[in-house]
């Protein structure tokens, strides 16, 4: 028995903390803890060190679960027990706390795991009843403000609830129906034969030595805010365009009607002459040689 009790000790002198690395000769009135399963220079560890570490891996939350990270053996933290008189306020170990704190702790539980939902549901309200605003006024911009109030009136109001928010979505996905570029491969397919075009725009119908890459629509962030921003402005320059272009029709919807299709083959031409130029540019670029430098 004296032999092993010489063994322990010699062994407890030999003891090195994995935190800081310092012995029992650099620290004799030190606390030693050897919390996991681990064995050889990673079995002891100061209890300050630890405790530090501890709190560094928990960060704040005094309730979560901390494990080596050799042997993955959870830490088994405990809290000391105080006098009777602070039971009420829970001020003892986690097993038996006092009413005020746990009800407090149950709150902040409940709280920290139904914050993300409810940010969720907060954000998702929020876009919607911007949407059934900006449906609204999409409607009274359209038709009229007094007869788009005048309609919204007498419509149902679960038809409004569900009607309304579908405009701008809507909006969103026409404006993603790239119809130009249906347009572009027809144009490139049969622009020889289309001798017509080529007599209008010198040049435009050119055979191209080589078939250039063209960048995705949806290939960056600038393309996805360029749809987004286009199609929730399109009801304004819609109405616009019909004020200026159809001020003879007297119905403001069938004036909006005439204006939007006006802006958006106008506006196609322009973008299927523009793609189709750039086209062409990047089709006949050349490459040029490295100039070599003079000699003196």
């Amino acid at each position: 028995m004296a032999e092993q009790g010489a063994v322990v000790s010699q062994q407890n002198l030999d003891r090195s903390c994995w935190v800081c690395f310092a012995t029992d000769e650099d620290d004799r009135t030190a606390e030693w803890v050897r919390p996991c399963r681990c064995r050889g220079s990673t079995k002891w560890v100061h209890q300050s060190c630890l405790q530090r570490w501890v709190d560094e891996k928990q960060r704040g939350n005094s309730t979560a679960r901390v494990a080596c990270p050799q042997c993955n053996a959870e830490y088994l933290i405990v809290f000391p027990k105080l006098a009777k008189e602070d039971w009420w306020l829970g001020r003892e170990n986690d097993s038996v706390r006092g009413p005020v704190v746990y009800v407090l702790d149950l709150a902040d539980r409940l709280i920290s795991k139904a914050g993300p939902f409810a940010a969720a549901g907060i954000m998702v309200g929020s876009i919607y009843w911007t949407a059934v605003t900006y449906g609204a006024v999409t409607v009274m911009q359209v038709v009229g403000h007094k007869e788009g109030l005048d309609v919204m009136e007498r419509a149902d109001p679960l038809f409004l609830l569900i009607g309304l928010p579908t405009i701008p979505v809507m909006l969103i996905l026409g404006k993603m129906i790239r119809w130009e570029d249906y347009v572009l491969r027809l144009w490139r397919k049969y622009c020889n034969k289309l001798q017509i075009l080529n007599s209008i725009f010198p040049g435009i119908g050119c055979p191209v030595p080589r078939i250039p890459a063209e960048a995705s629509p949806l290939a960056d962030h600038v393309s996805a805010t360029r749809i987004l921003c286009g199609a929730l402005v399109f009801p304004t320059i819609a109405t616009i365009v019909g004020k200026l272009m159809f001020s003879s029709v007297n119905s403001n919807l069938q004036r909006t009607i005439l204006g939007g299709i006006a802006f958006v083959a106008i506006k196609g031409a322009f973008k299927v002459y523009f793609k189709q130029q750039q086209y062409q540019r990047q089709a006949h670029r050349k490459i040029l040689d490295f100039p070599e430098p003079e000699e003196a």
